[in-house]
């Protein structure tokens, strides 16, 4: 499989079989711009903000995930599950959905804005994963050493930060936003930087640690 950052919390999975999901699609944010439209058969929202639902910047005939609920479509199977956008179930920012993904023999595992440590019963429904997507900037979600901790929670063995300042965001989006490095440190192994990242089973070891990608 392949994987895209499109910047903020922004993803394109496509599976060897050409499957093609898009995670979070806005339009603008902070300096960071979409190059929509992005031919799309999956589009997956995490939660109901602006900066995370433009199912829009999709084109093509697509299904809309966006419910913690089991979907399974051609070669992915894809779960959510239910948690929140800050540390006071919801109260703050709303609700959040955790999405699991199980595609090409890889289970992939992107966070949305969460904004608090995984319950054991949320870490027990979710399982072990091979790849985390994990917000770090802290703020809004969690920070760097919080994205750390669920990683071990769900025994993953890549780790990719997003929802962090990158040069793209300007002035504003880093005052918003932490940067990596706080994540990178608390993960405590390689750091590899990719543009693409290009997954199979056989070669996720050698990407064990934390991966960092170009905003595309």
């Amino acid at each position: 499989m392949q994987i895209k950052w499109y910047g903020h919390s922004s993803f394109q999975f496509t599976s060897d079989a050409g499957t093609r999901i898009l995670i979070d699609p806005y339009y603008k944010f902070l300096g960071y711009r979409m190059p929509v439209p992005i031919e799309s058969d999956i589009v997956v929202v995490t939660h109901d903000h602006g900066d995370h639902n433009k199912i829009q910047a999709a084109s093509g005939d697509y299904l809309v995930v966006n419910e913690p609920k089991e979907y399974s479509v051609g070669d992915v199977d894809i779960s959510g599950f239910r948690t929140f956008h800050d540390k006071v179930n919801g109260q703050k920012r709303g609700p959040n959905i955790v999405f699991r993904f199980r595609m090409d023999g890889l289970t992939i595992c992107h966070c949305g804005d969460l904004g608090h440590l995984l319950t054991e019963e949320q870490v027990n429904a979710i399982g072990p994963v091979d790849v985390l997507l994990v917000p770090v900037g802290g703020r809004m979600t969690l920070d760097g050493a919080e994205a750390a901790q669920v990683m071990r929670q769900l025994q993953a063995t890549v780790g990719i930060p997003m929802h962090y300042s990158t040069k793209a965001l300007g002035l504003l989006g880093r005052l918003f936003f932490a940067k990596e490095d706080k994540f990178l440190q608390a993960v405590g192994a390689k750091t590899t930087h990719v543009q693409t990242l290009n997954l199979s089973k056989e070669n996720v070891p050698q990407y064990a640690g934390t991966v960092t990608m170009e905003y595309k």
